[in-house]
Order: structure tokens, then C-alpha cells, then sequence
């Protein structure tokens, strides 16, 4: 599959226009009520921070999400739904207005569950949706072989925004999760720690 990665409006390449069946697709990777336990790599226009990163589902919209170092101090404490944002906790060294508002965006996308489809679109290996809500677009692509979600591609204005890549076994649960930025120089790692059931 070929991507352009660039500031140009967002194109959706060897993809060929089918009928719409779904009305609605999931990202399910956050739905159970299991913790979420990953090591987390981010790097932050150069800066590089490494912790454990635990997502846990508290109610059928709200997410509460806590980094810690790898030696179990806290870094970060939040709340987060698709529309509300409560911070528990920041470390004085994170304490910044942009670092705060990136973390609370790319993770507002990341967990976002409901996607209501305009379009759908299959290329050799995936059957592709496409969510738009107000100028955001989201270009879902799901692996025609296991029907597992493995990348969405976040668009505003039809400029790529975020590109968030999946490896996952099962529905419920990515083992790895990567979340880049076009614009700016932020890309997120996680490697799953512990499997939820």
C-alpha cells in the first residue's frame, strides 16, 4: 500500500471505491475492562521518554490513562472521553501547555470506539472506511484475512494528521500500537506488557 506523507491533502491510494454495507465500524482495542499494560516509548521533538502506560475503561465513554517511569514513579494521571478531559496528575517536567494538549488529542483519537462510515474502499489486503465527522476524516483499514482493525488515518482539513498502525491477535487488544504525526515531530511506541482476556 503507498501513502503520501506529506503536507499535500491526504489521497487514499490503490483503493477501489465498493457498495457501502457497513453503516458503523469499532475500534475495539480499548472495550474491555481489563487493563491495558504497555511500555511506552515517545519522542518529543528529540526528546525521548520511556515509562508504562496503563489504559483502563472506567465507564462506557471514559478512559482513565496513567504513565509512569520505569520505576514506577507517575508521570501522568487523566481522564478522557470523546469530549472531556480531566488531569489527575503531571509531572512538573511535563507540566507544559503543548505536551498536555498533544497527549490529550492523540489519545482522544486513539480510544475513539464509533466510527460512522460515509464510504467504503478495499485495496488487495484491506477493506478501508471512511468516517467523516465535521473536517475531520478518518480512513479506517481493516485486514481482509482477519478482520482485525490494523491502521487509521486521521485527517483534518484533508491534510494526514496522524497515522496510528496496529498489530493485534484479536479484536480487544493490539499488541503493538504506533501512533505518528505528520506535522509535527511526536511519535508514540506501545509494546503490549500483559495480554487482557
Amino acid at each position: 500500500m503507498l501513502l503520501i506523507f506529506s503536507c499535500k491533502t491526504y489521497q487514499l491510494k490503490d483503493a477501489e471505491p465498493i457498495s457501502n454495507s457497513e453503516k458503523e465500524v469499532e475500534n475495539l482495542y480499548f472495550s474491555s475492562n481489563e487493563d491495558y499494560v504497555y511500555k511506552c516509548q515517545m519522542e518529543v521533538y528529540g526528546n525521548d521518554i520511556s515509562g508504562i502506560l496503563i489504559i483502563k475503561k472506567i465507564s462506557e465513554t471514559t478512559h482513565r490513562v496513567v504513565m509512569t517511569s520505569d520505576f514506577g514513579n507517575k508521570m501522568i494521571d487523566f481522564e478522557i472521553s470523546e469530549n472531556d478531559f480531566k488531569l489527575n496528575y503531571v509531572l512538573a517536567d511535563l507540566d507544559k501547555k503543548m505536551v498536555i494538549n498533544f497527549l490529550k488529542n492523540d489519545f482522544q483519537e486513539l480510544l475513539k470506539r464509533n466510527f460512522s462510515v460515509s464510504e467504503s474502499f478495499e485495496n488487495n489486503d484491506s477493506k478501508i472506511y471512511l468516517s467523516n465527522v465535521d473536517k475531520k476524516q478518518y480512513f479506517l483499514f481493516f485486514d481482509k484475512n482477519s478482520g482485525l482493525l490494523n491502521q487509521v488515518i486521521y485527517t483534518k482539513n484533508k491534510r494526514e494528521k496522524i497515522n496510528f498502525t496496529f498489530e493485534a491477535k484479536k479484536h480487544t487488544f493490539a499488541q503493538t500500537i504506533n501512533l505518528q504525526h505528520k506535522d509535527f515531530k511526536i511519535n508514540i511506541k506501545l509494546f503490549q506488557i500483559t495480554e487482557t482476556e
